[in-house]
């Protein structure tokens, strides 16, 4: 028997080669990269001015309702100061004679009195009244700090020391001082409290105390005003001195 094997019989492929097709793209002309890149800016900017509008928003609100929706019949003791005054770089120094700027005390709400070291009679009575309406505020009380701001070189006697504990006591230059607050006419700025919002302006001058007595009255009608501002900022105000 005779046979034979045969394998299949491969064709040549026909299939024709052809080179590959590039498609070129054309590069963006200058003038198209510029006006790419101000729209990127311009929108970068937006979306940032929007983040700072929402975290302004409640501040904004707070101050919008306390000055300009006021009930009818409302009205502050205090004098508010318009426009309001921020408080300036002026260098003070602590009772343990460190250097402390005024702009640091911002982020608390602030009780201020100016006086001598020497605190006469007079003196005396703003520093207690500053003490009891801080105390006065009950579980509010965290969110307002005590300052006396002593405008001279006398030495302070050291039985004022126990009831200034939980104060901030700071040596400024007098004139620097009177730059920034004033008092009413016919006045001196040891004559009146004054209050700083947490933002850092001083924003209220409460009337000059009667001499004598403590006048229960004022002391009343200022911790009227003290309870209102610090219910209107209630949304953003935080007990606690926030980094600046």
């Amino acid at each position: 028997m005779s046979g034979s094997s045969s394998s299949p019989r491969v064709e040549k492929s026909t299939v024709r080669e052809e080179p590959l097709g590039l498609t070129v793209h054309g590069l963006p002309s200058p003038q198209e990269a510029l006006a790419g890149d101000g729209r990127r800016t311009r929108l970068g900017r937006l979306k940032m001015l929007g983040v700072l509008a929402v975290c302004a928003a409640p501040v904004v609100a707070s101050y919008f309702t306390y000055y300009v929706i006021r009930p009818e019949g409302r009205r502050n003791y205090g004098e508010l100061v318009e426009p309001q005054r921020p408080l300036p770089a002026l260098a003070a120094t602590s009772l343990e004679g460190s250097a402390v700027a005024l702009p640091s005390l911002r982020g608390q709400w602030l009780l201020v009195s100016v006086g001598s070291g020497a605190c006469d009679d007079a003196c005396e009575r703003h520093l207690y009244l500053q003490r009891q309406l801080r105390e006065g505020l009950g579980k509010e009380k965290d969110r307002l700090d005590r300052v006396w701001l002593v405008a001279d070189g006398q030495p302070i006697r050291p039985s004022l020391l126990p009831a200034l504990a939980q104060a901030t006591v700071l040596r400024v230059d007098g004139q620097q001082l009177g730059r920034w607050l004033a008092a009413a006419p016919g006045h001196e700025l040891a004559d009146h409290l004054y209050l700083v919002d947490p933002l850092g302006n001083w924003m209220m001058r409460f009337p000059a105390l009667k001499s004598g007595e403590l006048d229960t009255s004022a002391a009343k009608n200022i911790k009227r005003d003290l309870e209102r501002v610090l219910r209107a900022s209630a949304s953003w105000d935080r007990p606690g001195r926030s980094a600046p």
